[in-house]
């Protein structure tokens, strides 16, 4: 006679299951804390495309810390005068101390957006979008006091070599980078592996419809349904893009030596290819719609 077992625990594992589901689904998100004087110029441009997307679907927890919560002046009073003399405001320690406190909670990698700070690229984009929880800090006026710097800042991090007027734009342009990186936000989980700036080369040109607009056509070669051929071209194009536009990336990054001896017949290849799919008529193409 066979044992029967109890009802309850036929549904334990679906139960088991369920909280799994749900544990990785949260552990998924990325939370982002913005320190910031001006939240007010965050939500415009973080509610649309796909970072807005991102926060909607839930995979992107985007909260805006001030400041000027944690002062209790007439004025709210969050700046003041360096020592030493110069020009310009400094941010005090203490109010931008107590709101990456509130914002980092028990955990969370803080960066600063500084000037000075490791410049962002893709590489570091990854880095930071495999974090759960980001606390950016965004500086204003004369920058902020060191002291604060050195106890609560992880990573100085800058956006390029210029001068902005406080470190909102730098934090919308990190928030951006790294959310197009997460799981499920871009609907093909392929596109952020094919753009420029994550392999060694930058991204291929990219055509649409009409298939001839103001006398310029596609590249014939795009229109073979040959994928393998396709590839190839895409291949050189990018050779070739990155070496018009970028020649640096070719000498900082690893590039297969096949590539390389492929390219250098890169120029008759696309010829040969142009001269055997040519569009019937009077259409135009040039070294310029070609790549």
């Amino acid at each position: 006679m066979k044992r029967r077992c109890p009802a309850s625990a036929g549904r334990t594992p679906a139960r088991t299951s369920a909280r799994r589901k749900s544990h990785r689904s949260t552990s998924s998100i990325l939370r982002v804390d913005v320190v910031t004087l001006f939240p007010e110029m965050f939500e415009p441009v973080l509610s649309a495309s796909i970072v807005g997307r991102a926060r909607r679907a839930g995979l992107l927890d985007l909260r805006l810390v001030n400041p000027r919560d944690f002062v209790h002046d007439r004025h709210r009073t969050v700046d003041d005068r360096p020592f030493g003399g110069g020009a310009g405001m400094i941010l005090m320690a203490e109010p931008v101390y107590q709101a990456v406190r509130r914002a980092r909670g028990r955990g969370g990698k803080v960066v600063y957006l500084s000037p000075q700070g490791r410049r962002l690229d893709q590489k570091l984009a990854r880095e930071l979008s495999r974090e759960r929880h980001l606390v950016l800090v965004c500086g204003h006026y004369e920058g902020v006091d060191q002291r604060v710097l050195d106890r609560a800042v992880d990573l100085e991090l800058s956006i390029g070599d210029y001068v902005l007027t406080g470190g909102e734009l730098p934090a919308m342009t990190v928030v951006d980078a790294v959310t197009r990186l997460l799981p499920g936000v871009l609907q093909k989980q392929d596109a952020a592996e094919l753009e420029s700036f994550t392999g060694p080369l930058l991204d291929f040109p990219q055509y649409t419809r009409p298939r001839v607009w103001r006398g310029e056509a596609v590249p014939p070669v795009l229109l073979t349904g040959d994928h393998g051929r396709i590839g190839a071209w895409r291949r050189q194009a990018q050779l070739r893009a990155t070496r018009a536009k970028r020649p640096d990336l070719l000498l900082k990054r690893r590039v297969p030596d096949i590539d390389l001896l492929d390219f250098r017949s890169t120029d008759a290849k696309l010829k040969q290819v142009n001269a055997r799919h040519r569009l019937s008529g009077t259409i135009r193409t040039t070294n310029r719609s070609v790549i």
